[in-house]
């Protein structure tokens, strides 16, 4: 993984140390809230509905064991709160669909000193909020996938170091999100990102860019088309460039719901395409910009051994060899948390941040300290988040999996969910977001309880469950085979059900909005509401088919009259949206 330099770390610090000066003026009055309030953005930090909320940038998911511990202590000292299912352990933290990490409990007056403890390891905030370029996100395979064409991680750095803190780019319309991945499988949402970046090799082995732009969830959900099929590797910087000054430009910045890429790109059409290209083409002409944006042999070569193998982990074997259990809980984890890896002898393992009684994508610091463990014992000293909300430890040695499996399972991580209704992923929801208008960990909660027969679970087959708290879609309702999302009608907790949606996995089809089930459901109807639907596909299924496969053969009618059945709200009265 990148090794910050000098560069880098002067950077941070001189971050932290300027919010310091920027908090203090305000906590003593010199600086208003409207005033203050871009600062505190620029550096991550939200005002919730009960605390600030820290949102630490983890690019494109890779995490050091040193880091962890940062992560845990930051948890542990400034974290505390005495309500909720954290109450009295010490802090959590929150990993999120785009691979950062929030904490919801941080006193402002304690900011600054967080900002100083995470620069140490270096982490910051820097561009997790505000209308900006936010985070890079990838493939939590990416570098070691059997499929994988090329490694998108020192692109993806490259493009990290080019968007950090860029003049032109820190006030855009609206935020910017980009994702890449160097696989055909898409494993990293691109169609749902205001840039996708899909790595690719032609025949004769030169690396380029397909690029898609607009696409996007919240309350227009749109799947980005492709922009241009081809870019070379060296001229992505430019092309991007050329892509963010036209929105830059054009993008509405008169309408809230309005601003976002995908609505220029949809309103606009062939001449957004032509707008970019021609601003390509002129960032190319330009003697002074041009080459200074363009990628070039020197600044790719220079990274690439940061994202090498780590060959003397590999050589020196595994940890703790030992036989494999005659054990149907280690049968499942090893089935379903365990990824081919494209050298012999590793694999990769998801640990499953999914419990009953505990909100999906929470750790808490004992189990940030855990990870960390895990990760040097067992992974190299690396860990990854993942878009479900999990951790992947990329370089295991294959013998050292019961070792593995014991131990995650003795910390709470061992579960063996990937791929199945429980491992649902869900945004904080009203619990803790101002924005929210519905809670989310309570479905949540429901889900997990309610589902934890694992052979249930199996006969249900592949199937993912995401839960938003409001139209901003922070949990990706809209790409769940099954999506919930929290609406509020009157002051009460309101959920519309959407089915069929898909995050453009080939194994799920293409990227597509789930469509809506009828009206909203009250709050005690929609946990009986999403047993209608799975009550539904297991009656109507055929041999082999999955629930996407039963939606979009039978469609919606038969899924609406089950959940209508299970209605006993007469007020039910809230229509669905198109």
């Amino acid at each position: 993984m990148y090794r910050y330099r000098a560069l880098d770390r002067l950077l941070i610090r001189q971050r932290a140390a300027q919010f310091r000066d920027q908090l203090q003026r305000y906590l003593r009055g010199e600086i208003s809230d409207d005033d203050f309030r871009p600062l505190r953005l620029q550096n991550g930090w939200y005002l919730q509905r009960h605390a600030p909320m820290l949102r630490v940038a983890i690019p494109y998911g890779e995490l050091n064991a040193a880091q962890l511990r940062t992560l845990a202590r930051v948890a542990r000292e400034f974290d505390r709160h005495d309500s909720g299912p954290w109450a009295g352990q010490g802090g959590y933290g929150h990993f999120t669909t785009r691979q950062n990490i929030q904490f919801n409990w941080i006193p402002l007056q304690r900011a600054a000193d967080v900002m100083d403890v995470l620069a140490e390891a270096d982490l910051h905030g820097i561009q997790t909020s505000g209308n900006c370029i936010r985070n890079i996100t990838t493939d939590a395979l990416a570098g070691i996938a059997v499929d994988e064409e090329v490694d998108p991680r020192p692109y993806a750095e490259l493009l990290r170091q080019w968007s950090t803190l860029h003049p032109e780019f820190a006030f855009l319309p609206r935020k910017f999100k980009i994702a890449i991945t160097g696989s055909p499988d898409d494993r990293a949402a691109l169609a749902w990102h205001d840039i996708g970046l899909q790595l690719r090799r032609d025949a004769t082995g030169a690396v380029g860019f397909r690029v898609l732009a607009g696409g996007g969830m919240g309350r227009t959900p749109l799947v980005a088309p492709t922009l241009a099929d081809w870019v070379p590797w060296q001229d992505i910087v430019l092309f991007l460039e050329a892509i963010v000054r036209v929105y830059n430009l054009y993008g509405r910045r008169d309408n809230l719901y309005k601003a976002r890429l995908k609505i220029l790109v949809k309103a606009e059409g062939q001449a957004f395409v032509e707008a970019v290209l021609a601003e390509w083409e002129a960032l190319r002409r330009d003697d002074g910009l041009g080459p200074a944006l363009r990628l070039r042999e020197q600044d790719l070569t220079a990274l690439l051994p940061m994202f090498a193998p780590p060959q003397e982990w590999i050589q020196r074997g595994p940890a703790d060899p030992q036989p494999e259990p005659n054990d149907p809980a280690y049968r499942r984890w090893r089935t379903r948390q365990v990824h081919a890896h494209r050298l012999p002898g590793l694999v990769a393992v998801t640990l499953a941040l999914k419990r009953p009684g505990l909100p999906p994508g929470d750790v808490s610091a004992a189990q940030l300290d855990a990870l960390a463990d895990l990760a040097e014992r067992y992974s190299a000293g690396e860990a990854r988040v993942t878009h479900e909300q999990n951790i992947l430890l990329p370089w295991v040695h294959e013998a050292d999996l019961p070792a593995l499996w014991a131990a995650a399972t003795a910390v709470g991580l061992g579960a063996a969910l990937r791929g199945r209704l429980t491992d649902l992923i869900a945004c904080p929801g009203g619990d803790l977001c101002a924005l929210a208008n519905a809670r989310t960990t309570p479905i949540a909660l429901q889900v997990l309880q309610r589902y934890q027969d694992p052979d249930e679970l199996e006969a249900l087959g592949d199937l993912a469950l995401h839960i938003s708290g409001c139209m901003n879609s922070c949990g990706h309702h809209h790409s769940g085979h099954i999506g919930i999302l929290g609406v509020d009608k009157d002051g009460s907790e309101w959920y519309q059900l959407t089915l069929g949606g898909s995050d453009g996995q080939s194994a799920h089809g293409p990227a597509r909005p789930g469509r809506v089930v009828g009206p909203a459901f009250a709050a005690d109807e929609i946990g009986d509401a999403l047993q209608a639907v799975l009550d539904t596909y297991l009656t109507l299924r055929q041999a082999g088919e999955r629930l996407l496969d039963t939606v979009q053969r039978v469609g919606l009618a038969p899924f609406r009259a089950a959940t209508d059945a299970v209605r006993h709200t007469t007020a039910a009265t809230l229509e669905a949206t198109p």
